[in-house]
């Protein structure tokens, strides 16, 4: 199809490090490509972000049952996006064993030969893919690597770093280093006056299918894609290693949603306008200076304390928005509320007195009177049960979906899964996960 560039999510991750958020009750795993942002689910914002730079034609590697039918039941067939999906055949999964393997196993069953994007479904990107292309086809590249610079500091032990020629092409790579390693291996950045940056791997490849497949059939690879085979830990490594050209090209920024840390954060450089892309599409805002947006029917929304509108509510200054607040369909705000750097879904109730900052409200939650809530995420159907003398103060913490918070609970760096219902509790350390009510009477 000419000059045609296909997508491929990979969908079939289980969200290890997003629990609570990935998860709709203890036992029952939410895909990664459904997680709620910004109004909408990952997959989403990745197919018409895509849809808008030209690709037309999807393919979703999924794993599971449950990953496959919640992932069609969001996108079907492509049609509400005016594009076309496929999806991987249940039956395969056992070939899944991995990103790479899934990506050379489906490449195959799909019969692909041209240009695909590969990415993955639990990160949000600002991309040019037509800078992307032109890398990679001045690299004559097999696979060009979305590269994010990042300083020493920000990979120490969390990212790998790629060694690259001056021709933009990967003569290596360097597995999450230590800061005295970033050092030793790229000595240029322990000059004092260094702010140089580091390419790091985005997760997303652009790639030709066809050199791609062939190099999948040399028998070496054809053993370990039987195993558990990664992009980034081995697949690309190899490539490298046999000398197949594999290209380094920047993108703008990317946003990780992988843990609630990095949700969190990313989901203040969204709403700090920091994605122009994604900024484009949550349409005008209801007020720039500072910047917020707010649906329609929210702002004429009563409240059940005064009887009156939020849209009454902010112009007398009872209610301070912003910056950097979404607020989405029917949302009942009360008096006395002040928000911002946060993100509240559909339905949301946050009663008198609350007080939000870079958090994250999911869909028909109810946050009680006076709560104190700051970089956390509560989840759709959660209800916090504050009181004015008695509220809820939760810093770094997750709430999963459907979960009870008595009033007085005060979490710091505490997760709760869903539907547990916790009583009034203080104290716990830090990293504590309630994942059961064996978890709760441990700590009461």
């Amino acid at each position: 199809m000419g000059d045609e560039t296909l997508g491929i999510i990979l969908a079939g991750g289980r969200g290890e490090r997003a629990k609570p958020l990935t998860l709709a009750s203890s036992d029952y795993i939410r895909s990664k490509a459904l997680i709620p942002f910004v109004g909408r689910s990952v997959v989403e914002w990745l197919v018409e972000s895509c849809r808008d730079q030209g690709i037309r034609r999807f393919y979703v590697i999924a794993q599971g049952a449950e990953n496959h039918s919640q992932i069609k039941l969001v996108l079907g067939h492509g049609e509400r996006f005016g594009v076309e999906i496929h999806y991987s055949r249940a039956r395969l999964d056992r070939y899944n064993v991995g990103s790479g393997a899934a990506t050379l196993h489906n490449l195959e069953q799909w019969d692909l030969t041209g240009r695909a994007l590969v990415l993955p479904v639990d990160s949000v990107f600002e991309f040019d893919l037509n800078r992307l292309k032109d890398a990679h086809d001045a690299a004559d590249a097999v696979v060009t690597v979305a590269s994010v610079g990042r300083t020493p500091e920000e990979i120490a032990g969390k990212y790998g770093v790629m060694q690259t020629s001056p021709d933009g092409l990967v003569s290596g790579f360097v597995e999450k280093p230590t800061l005295d390693r970033v050092h030793r291996i790229f000595p240029e950045t322990s000059l004092p006056s260094s702010v140089r940056t580091l390419p790091t791997n985005a997760g997303m490849y652009l790639v030709d299918c066809g050199r791609l497949r062939l190099a999948a059939r040399n028998p070496e690879m054809i053993r370990l894609a039987q195993q558990r085979l990664d992009w980034g830990g081995d697949l690309l490594p190899w490539l490298v290693g046999r000398g197949l050209p594999v290209a380094a090209a920047p993108i703008d920024r990317l946003g990780d949603l992988g843990s609630i840390a990095d949700y969190l954060a990313t989901l203040g450089d969204v709403l700090g306008g920091r994605y122009r892309w994604m900024t484009r599409a949550m349409g005008e805002p209801t007020n720039t200076d500072p910047p917020y947006w707010i649906h329609e029917s929210s702002l004429r929304t009563k409240d059940s304390v005064t009887g009156t509108t939020l849209a009454q509510k902010i112009s007398e200054g009872s209610v301070v928005i912003g910056p950097a607040v979404r607020i989405g369909r029917n949302a009942e705000i009360g008096p006395g509320v002040k928000l911002r750097f946060s993100d509240i879904g559909d339905g949301v109730d946050v009663d008198e007195g609350a007080r939000l900052s870079r958090t994250a409200i999911g869909d028909s939650a109810v946050v009680g009177p006076y709560a104190r809530i700051t970089d956390s995420y509560v989840g759709p159907m959660a209800r916090v049960h504050s009181e004015r003398d008695n509220p809820v103060r939760l810093v770094h913490s997750a709430i999963g979906e459907a979960a009870d918070l008595r009033p007085g609970t005060r979490l710091s760096g505490v997760s709760v899964y869903p539907r547990l219902r916790v009583p009034a509790v203080t104290g716990l350390p830090t990293g504590t996960h309630l994942t059961s009510s064996d978890d709760i009477l441990h700590w009461i």
